[in-house]
């Protein structure tokens, strides 16, 4: 049995080049050993597990949705909203809610404290998603591409 403890781990942060996409993350399933780029399922494990931490006022990512792969969220603290294919639906502590292959989503803080959420997502191969703010996709095979019909930078058309 591997253990280790999340409090012990270093959190990893980025930011898209003009700050309106900002987030946090300590990567669980890689301290455990997860190889995100591999195509051994033994080596890949079946799910991925991070604690995000989005900072008041930001928004984690572009809005998007995965060809394949299913999210699971729980929130821990802080508020926020989350914007999906019916509009946004406000978030706060205990409450826990999932997005399907081909269901957009977007998290951002509306609260004045940090938003920590578990995300639990599964791991397919081949993997790609839309984002249907700006038009493009990023394609997964294992590594991820995003394209139109050249490639892009991941920010390209969001901010």
């Amino acid at each position: 049995m591997r253990i280790v403890n999340t409090n012990q781990m270093e959190e990893l942060s980025w930011s898209s080049p003009k700050g309106k996409f900002v987030s946090a993350g300590k990567e669980v399933s890689e301290e455990l050993g997860r190889r995100p780029q591999s195509t051994d399922l033994m080596e890949r494990h079946p799910f991925d597990v991070e604690i995000s931490r989005i900072p008041p006022g930001k928004t984690a990512y572009p809005y998007h949705s995965h060809s394949a792969q299913w999210e699971f969220y729980h929130v821990i603290s802080g508020t926020g909203s989350v914007r999906h294919q019916d509009g946004t639906t406000p978030i706060e502590p205990g409450d826990a809610f999932i997005f399907r292959p081909g269901e957009p989503h977007q998290l951002t803080n509306t609260g004045t404290e940090d938003l920590i959420l578990y995300v639990v997502a599964d791991n397919p191969l081949g993997e790609s998603c839309h984002y249907p703010d700006s038009g493009k996709w990023a394609v997964r095979s294992p590594e991820r591409r995003l394209v139109r019909s050249e490639p892009l930078d991941y920010y390209d058309g969001e901010e």
